[in-house]
């Protein structure tokens, strides 16, 4: 299946206002975010971070729509036309703005942070999981939300030496007469490899390297030297970015677990399975898995008794994206954002059964083990093990 459900565009009204109302993190830490761009060249990185923060009057929330080029770029993955699907998104969604302080001031730790690399699906970007990385963020968490280059973003961009200058980088179809699997799988490798980068970043700016910031913010990357525990680093994802965690483990050995949110397997080939050393989390929705994606993730839980797999009841492969805040009809109807269960509840479960697996495999000193339950799949809305599939059509 495409591994990410292609929006249906109803005729008639805008289904009344739309708004994103995301959650704010419910852990004790108030929640900062920055955008990092290194280098000059697709070579590069550019993410977004979420970081615990310091409370600061006023402080400005940044747009979950960057930029209007990425609705231009959610209009091309949705097969609609840009002309009036852009223009159509940003009046809907372009003033919308996550909770978090932008380019907050960093909370200093004497315990240093855990890390979480952050890997998005097909056709997304950095923006697009705000809800689920600022949650983790307000429990501690130092959260970087790639934006990939692979051409699976369904735009993104980087900027040559010359000043002001942006190339940017458009959402790729599989080009006709190639095979899927060939081109998804040499996209995997890049976004792994991506991630192993980011994961080098943290290290140079703990080294005491000089970091330049492209994109010249506020934030001084500096700050992070001496905050980030490179002992304790996870690989998270949704989707393509689902596998892309896990493909991970097999090319960094300091990624010590990776959380997989509705992995599309798709695009590993089978001779990787046996090469991953770590536990996964698999957190599966009711509606997304084929059989063969579900006997994949098997295959890695029955070799690792750690790998846990769960399935979240009444949830679709969008309710563990932020869209699945998205209220008015026509949103919800464009991006099949919402299954029975409420978001909130689904973001919850998501966010703990992580939290849980984290603590566990990173050897943190918190309280998330009162969450453990989830882990085995027991509490209300989760269930253990994969969910029915449907056949693969």
């Amino acid at each position: 299946p495409d591994p990410m459900p292609l929006p249906r565009l109803g005729r008639g009204n805008m289904g009344g206002m739309q708004s994103l109302a995301l959650p704010l993190g419910k852990g004790p830490h108030q929640v900062g975010c920055a955008d990092v761009m290194v280098g000059h060249t697709r070579q590069g990185l550019f993410l977004r971070l979420f970081y615990p923060c310091l409370p600061r009057e006023g402080a400005e929330r940044p747009l979950w729509i960057p930029r209007y080029e990425y609705c231009g770029g959610l209009a091309d993955f949705a097969h609609r036309s840009r002309r009036w699907c852009a223009p159509l998104l940003n009046a809907a969604i372009g003033s919308c703005r996550v909770p978090v302080s932008w380019n907050g001031p960093f909370k200093p730790c004497s315990r240093r942070y855990p890390l979480i690399i952050f890997s998005h699906g097909l056709g997304a970007f950095r923006t697009l999981y705000s809800s689920v990385c600022s949650e983790l963020a307000s429990w501690g968490f130092a959260v970087a939300a790639l934006e990939h280059r692979d051409h699976s973003a369904s735009a993104t961009y980087f900027c040559p030496a010359e000043a002001g200058s942006e190339e940017w980088i458009p959402y790729q179809r599989v080009p006709q007469g190639q095979k899927e699997f060939y081109f998804r799988n040499k996209q995997v490798h890049q976004r792994a490899e991506e991630c192993v980068r980011a994961l080098r970043l943290f290290e140079d700016i703990d080294s005491g390297k000089s970091v330049p910031n492209v994109l010249h913010q506020d934030f001084d990357l500096s700050v992070l030297k001496d905050s980030i525990d490179l002992t304790k680093v996870a690989v998270m994802g949704h989707s393509f970015g689902g596998v892309t965690a896990v493909l991970a483990l097999v090319k960094e050995p300091s990624f010590r677990c990776a959380v997989a949110l509705d992995a599309w397997m798709f695009p590993l080939e089978n001779a990787l399975y046996p090469e991953v050393p770590k536990p996964v989390l698999f957190i599966n929705t009711e509606k997304f898995q084929t059989p063969e994606s579900v006997a994949k993730m098997k295959r890695l839980s029955s070799r690792n008794s750690q790998t846990k797999i769960i399935t979240v009841l009444g949830s679709v492969h969008q309710s563990q994206t932020d869209f699945t805040f998205l209220t008015g009809k026509l949103l919800s109807r464009i991006f099949g954002a919402r299954g029975t269960l409420d978001p909130y509840k689904g973001l919850d479960i998501t966010s703990r059964a992580a939290l849980a697996f984290l603590q566990r495999h990173l050897n943190l000193e918190e309280e998330f083990h009162q969450w453990d339950d989830l882990l085995e799949g027991i509490g209300d809305s989760v269930v253990p093990e994969a969910p029915f599939c449907r056949p693969n059509l």
